[in-house]
């Protein structure tokens, strides 16, 4: 049985954090995560720039995203064609748009033996120019039509801002089958910000009462 590849989404070097959140935040003000609400419940709190890094989205602007794709590798004309074509399945639900450009694409591809991955959204504007933002290892013509569903469609849907999915949604079940309440979600979305920024300052959150006065909710 050949070996199944799974999905590990790239993230960029720590010394871009702060510009590249800025940066999704001018392609798309929903991008900015309101976490100085916690001020409300955590005295003196003022989010830094560092910490706002880690939690702000990367999605493209909410209409006409036209993005352009070029392929590191030389791929043959019908590979290319054919991988264009499963990127551009999202436009079915999605108003977004994939095109080819011969070299210097915002979307660059390639099929190094790295796995399959793809940057996170906006990120793809913080790699330089002379490397690639999603990786297809290996992809031919002959990789199974099913692969193609399954990765291609996959790494773009990451290229587009998805991350993976890490929590439920309000009115979901979370992994203990209990419903995830307006305010339990908010209180996710809290903790999951005070881990994130004490990651980045090297610290350790996770004997915060705050944090686990939240996680009971």
């Amino acid at each position: 049985m050949a070996e199944i590849i799974t999905c590990t989404p790239k993230s960029l070097p720590r010394n871009l954090w702060v510009a590249a959140a800025q940066r999704a935040v001018e392609i798309n003000p929903l991008n900015h995560a309101p976490v100085e609400r916690l001020a409300t419940v955590i005295p003196g709190f003022k989010a830094q720039p560092e910490h706002l890094a880690v939690v702000i989205t990367k999605y493209w602007q909410t209409h006409k995203v036209s993005l352009t794709v070029s392929f590191m590798d030389n791929p043959p004309a019908n590979l290319r064609k054919r991988i264009l074509q499963h990127m551009n399945a999202w436009n079915k639900t999605a108003n977004v748009k994939f095109v080819e450009t011969k070299r210097d694409g915002q979307v660059r591809i390639a099929r190094e033996v790295d796995g399959y991955w793809s940057y996170i959204g906006t990120d793809v504007l913080s790699i330089p120019a002379d490397q690639h933002t999603m990786n297809l290892q290996e992809f031919t013509m002959q990789t199974p039509d099913s692969e193609f569903h399954r990765v291609v469609r996959h790494e773009t849907g990451h290229t587009m801002g998805f991350p993976h999915r890490r929590a439920p949604a309000a009115g979901g079940a979370d992994r203990s089958g209990r419903t995830m309440t307006p305010l339990r979600h908010l209180a996710v979305r809290a903790v999951r910000f005070l881990r994130m920024a004490a990651a980045f300052a090297d610290e350790d959150a996770a004997g915060d009462p705050l944090a686990v006065s939240l996680e009971l909710l």
